[in-house]
């Protein structure tokens, strides 16, 4: 049976501690699979005195293994990071260790307050621990010494030391991920292949599609992301069923436009550079469909926490509603006034915000959106330009016309018959 200590060294641990040590001054405690410690890969300080008197019960002690499990448990299923207020009210985070998808074990970290020792949190710890027989005063005095950190702090200290464990470990944590995306991914991809069946190979399609996935890479929306990738994938492997090397290629034009939408976001050019090496190069010795689609989907959230931890998170948080409104109902007759109510701003600052983020205004962003519907009916279904002039939003069918020829270099109607099978 495989053991963390044949995959993480002490050396490795030393490498780890020092490192996560020197940006979060947090303790680690290595276990194995089974909840037990690995002393030797445990830091000095990752045993607060708050949890030794905690420990110091029989109960408290049970109850901390049973807490350690739990989180196990739960950071091997979703292959990420689990955060969780313990049995005794402080927080705690557990990283998995796997190799591919066997779980070795864990790094535990965290051990935390979220806020300063008051009335309030003491009660809290006095419920959580009912029952176990401890010097409480003793035990609030060893509560006020733990660190206290925000769950901004938390979550970035989990995600630095996730990253870090796999680069050190040259574990490679994406197959967790792509084991739990596979299914998923390629039930999307199988549909729009199936959807598919009507459309040709438009160089205007596939460049409304990449303009509407770099719109989604800048404002940090992955659902929407996501959704257009696998339309872009499932497309690529209609048209080239079962052929990994075209496959390949046209996901190294995709890696470039995203590079370009994440430089264009405010990432710096030689970071993404550097990264956009090993992108190429995992995407280079893939060789099945579902491997290669899976990880360039995991490689897109990467590009989207680039782009968003590069930006002014407040600016894209305050026009990410308004885009959630548009996309919502983008059939009637929405205002300006509307939607920038919708995002709690005046027209003119939420204008000026989606010129800064997007590169657009607001009324071309709402006809891309209303464009690239109306060209999935006008591909998907058999209604004619008046009811997709209607259903998409336009209450004018001339107007619908020449905006849709202005988008697209065409009317609906060629659109149509050039798509037609």
């Amino acid at each position: 049976m495989a053991s963390i200590s044949d995959y993480v060294s002490q050396e490795h641990f030393d490498k780890i501690n020092r490192v996560f040590g020197r940006h979060f001054a947090l303790g680690l405690e290595t276990v194995k699979a089974n909840g037990i410690s690995v002393r030797k890969m445990s830091s000095c300080d990752c045993n607060p005195e708050f949890c030794k008197i905690v420990k110091s019960s029989k109960v408290g002690a049970q109850r901390c293994k049973q807490e350690k499990l739990r989180n196990l448990k739960l950071a091997f299923e979703t292959g990420q990071p689990y955060m969780s207020f313990c049995h005794a009210g402080i927080l705690l985070v557990c990283i998995p260790i796997m190799d591919h998808d066997i779980p070795l074990g864990g790094m535990f970290f965290g051990k935390c307050l979220w806020k300063p020792v008051d009335g309030l949190l003491k009660e809290d710890i006095t419920k959580q621990l009912k029952g176990l027989r401890l010097d409480f005063d003793k035990l609030f005095k060893a509560a006020g010494q733990l660190p206290i950190l925000s769950g901004k702090d938390i979550q970035d200290a989990a995600e630095f030391l996730y990253v870090l464990v796999y680069e050190v470990t040259n574990l490679d944590p994406r197959t967790i991920e792509w084991r739990q995306q596979i299914s998923e991914q390629q039930s999307e991809i199988s549909e729009v292949i199936r959807q598919s069946k009507r459309i040709s190979d438009s160089h205007l399609y596939a460049y409304e599609n990449e303009r509407a996935l770099i719109g989604k890479v800048r404002v940090g929306d992955k659902i929407g992301a996501r959704e257009i990738l696998n339309s872009y994938l499932g497309n690529i492997m209609f048209r080239n069923p079962g052929d990994t090397n075209v496959l390949k290629a046209r996901l190294i034009e995709l890696l470039s436009i995203l590079n370009r939408a994440a430089v264009e976001g405010g990432v710096d050019i030689d970071f993404m550079l550097k990264k956009n090496v090993g992108y190429l190069t995992k995407v280079i010795n893939l060789n099945s469909q579902a491997d290669i689609c899976a990880w360039v989907s995991y490689a897109l959230n990467d590009f989207i926490d680039s782009v968003y931890s590069s930006q002014d998170s407040k600016k894209v948080t305050q026009i990410k509603p308004a885009i959630d409104f548009i996309e919502k109902n983008y059939r009637s007759q929405i205002t300006l006034e509307e939607i920038a109510k919708a995002a709690f701003l005046s027209a003119s600052r939420l204008a000026h915000l989606f010129k800064e983020q997007l590169g657009m205004t607001i009324i071309d962003y709402l006809t891309d959106v209303r464009i690239r519907h109306a060209k999935e009916l006008l591909l998907g279904t058999n209604k004619n330009c008046t009811e997709i002039c209607f259903d998409v939003g336009y209450n004018n069918q001339s107007y619908f016309i020449r905006m849709f020829k202005a988008s697209v270099g065409l009317t609906p109607m060629k659109f149509r018959q050039s798509n037609a099978r």
